[in-house]
């Protein structure tokens, strides 16, 4: 009897100095270190909205942002504002520099370029990819989020995709896809109605990745494309919500329960693509796996070093990540691109004379595609105006000293893209306007020398490995549409850009066509 109330007691004494340790813990992460970290960056000057329990500032973030989506705006470029209202706030109450709360995880906010140019660049190698959990997880989980030996071995497989001769060998495949896209449009020209080519890209994107990337079709590709947009609006609905560590494993919601299914649907898809790739190649229907983005990471799937081998979970990852992020970028792109074309029929117009006087009525080539620098500064311009991602995040890995700021571990730096975009200070009196002349003597002198301000696809070691991909593709995309027809704005666009995945047209953009 005696020995069992010493076991109770020692049971009872470890399980309360288990709960001591939990609650301590919990109070340290979501009260003490906040309040500390305010107080340490507070004291070299960096202020911000104070940090509320748990939540930070995401009460805040989700009201704002859900006011400023709430109605559509003028048909004005001046995006920031709308799209990121927190932020443009904060910067009118504290500066360029600032710090706020996600939750319990403090973000620098910073647009000081020297900072930025430190932390993309990461010579020193203090600066990592930010931690991912939940939802964001499920869907990037590939060489966007990678690190270390992992991010090296990626890199090389993706740089081989999608530069140089491979990305050469692409453009037939692209031109493939065009041209079916092209030929329904007959018969909305033939009708006078109006285009909804944000849809259209949609399709598009998804039916040049398909046969570029994963020789597979657009509708054997389809359902993998619906799941990964699916996932993505629930990512979207639930960034800035906050629930404590482990919550999911025991209060399940509908989104869920409904992102499990979604990406287990997703690894048994991309999964059958593989499968097919293998057999063919067991039949003899193929000599090996392929050149295409698929057969590379399939015969690294099935290399005998650990070096340079990847698993089912990494080659699933990539595959998810370039569905998803190549497919939105690309869409997003296009579609702002035309709808800036069918505002300013000027530089539309100059844009198909670059095209003519290149390609005559020919389909698109990769040295024809290398000439068009009007094509190219209009792109970017529309970049600028419209960035596919809206900011860029890092972690700091070590503490760091840049300049007089000390940076120390764990802190999370927000790189906010689309207000660097829209610098007056960087990009003169007309930021807010569609000029692609700006960009006539290349970046540097658009940008005054500092570079850093146009990071469209991030910047540094990291930069996106699918831009070369996007460019070709928007280029080759365009110039087929500008052979072809003149367009005009419809009457029934209303201008409503939201931040979704990408930045998007939230009710589309339509357009009317007009035969050449």
């Amino acid at each position: 009897m005696v020995e069992f109330l010493m076991l109770m007691v020692l049971f009872l004494s470890s399980l309360l100095l288990y709960l001591l340790y939990i609650v301590f813990k919990f109070l340290h992460n979501a009260w003490w270190a906040p309040i500390w970290m305010q107080r340490f960056m507070g004291s070299q000057g960096i202020k911000g909205p104070s940090y509320k329990f748990l939540h930070g500032n995401t009460k805040e973030i989700l009201s704002l942002t859900k006011e400023s989506g709430s109605k559509p705006m003028g048909l004005s470029h001046n995006t920031f504002p709308r799209l990121q209202p927190h932020f443009h706030l904060w910067t009118k109450l504290y500066g360029g520099n600032f710090l706020f709360w996600d939750g319990t995880r403090a973000q620098l906010f910073t647009t000081d370029l020297d900072l930025i140019k430190d932390v993309l660049y990461n010579k020193n190698g203090a600066y990592t990819k930010t931690k991912i959990e939940g939802f964001v997880k499920k869907l990037f989980d590939g060489l966007v989020m990678a690190e270390g030996d992992k991010w090296v071995k990626l890199r090389k497989l993706s740089n081989h995709a999608f530069h140089g001769e491979s990305l050469k060998n692409m453009v037939p495949a692209m031109i493939a896809s065009v041209e079916p896209m092209l030929e329904k449009w007959k018969e909305y020209e033939y009708e006078g109605k109006e285009v909804e080519v944000f849809e259209e890209f949609r399709v598009l994107t998804s039916e040049v990745i398909s046969r570029t990337a994963f020789g597979s079709s657009y509708l054997e590709g389809k359902h993998i494309f619906d799941m990964l947009t699916e996932l993505g609006h629930i990512l979207g609905r639930n960034l800035y919500k906050i629930r404590l560590p482990g919550i999911s494993k025991i209060i399940r919601t509908s989104d869920d329960i409904k992102a499990e299914k979604l990406e287990k649907g997703i690894w048994d898809s991309v999964l059958q693509l593989v499968k097919k790739r293998e057999e063919k190649v067991a039949k003899g229907e193929m000599n090996d796996f392929g050149s295409d983005f698929l057969g590379i990471l399939v015969k690294a799937n099935h290399e005998e070093s650990d070096e340079n081998k990847v698993t089912a979970q990494e080659l699933v990852g990539e595959c998810k990540t370039f569905f998803g992020a190549g497919h939105e970028t690309i869409t997003s792109l296009l579609a702002w691109t035309v709808l800036l074309l069918a505002i300013h029929d000027d530089w539309q117009e100059k844009a198909r004379k670059e095209v003519l006087e290149i390609f005559g009525q020919q389909v698109p080539n990769s040295d024809g595609i290398a000439r068009l620098k009007t094509m190219t500064m209009i792109i970017n311009e529309s970049l600028r105006l419209y960035p596919p991602a809206n900011s860029v995040a890092r972690r700091v890995g070590r503490k760091v000293q840049v300049g007089n700021l000390v940076l120390p571990t764990d802190i999370e730096l927000c790189i906010p893209i689309l207000p660097l975009h829209h610098d007056p200070n960087i990009w003169g009196p007309d930021v807010d306007l569609f000029n692609p002349e700006r960009f006539s003597e290349g970046v540097v002198k658009a940008t005054n020398n500092n570079t850093t301000a146009f990071q469209p696809f991030s910047l540094g070691p990291r930069i996106c490995v699918g831009l070369n991909y996007a460019t070709t593709e928007a280029k080759i995309t365009l110039s087929m549409i500008l052979q072809r027809y003149s367009f005009t704005l419809s009457p029934a666009y209303v201008h409503s850009p939201t931040a979704v995945l990408t930045t998007r047209p939230k009710h589309g953009v339509q357009v009317f066509l007009h035969r050449l």
